[in-house]
């Protein structure tokens, strides 16, 4: 299986390019605690993905339960950043929507491996 045919891991390719991208506008006193961390959890996710997409059944369904913990971590941390304005609401938004877009993928990809 190519890498490029899961569409919930380039739509979180996609979430990372993004908040890359808001590094610039991220204050350097928030850019190494709350934005590092997030960070590292796009990427914690990504790589759950990749392994979740080569493990068998069994292993794969641990593997997504774990991305699913770290994808509503990531969702807390989003709002943490919103609401210490480290993000305006508008960045909120749209980081908002794509991590409900993954979310809802991922439910779908679990519900299908528990069968």
């Amino acid at each position: 299986m190519n890498d490029n045919d899961i569409p919930i891991l380039n739509k979180s390719y996609e979430l990372y390019k993004i908040f890359h991208e808001y590094r610039k506008v991220v204050p350097k006193q928030d850019r190494f605690t709350v934005y590092e961390r997030s960070e590292n959890l796009i990427l914690s996710v990504m790589e759950l993905l990749v392994e979740a997409s080569y493990g068998d059944k069994v292993r794969k369904a641990l593997v997504l339960e774990k991305t699913s913990v770290k994808l509503n971590i990531l969702r807390f941390m989003i709002r943490l950043m919103k609401e210490t304005r480290t993000f305006d609401t508008k960045k909120y938004i749209i980081l908002q929507e794509i991590i409900d877009e993954i979310g809802r993928m991922l439910g779908g990809w679990i519900r299908v491996t528990a069968r």
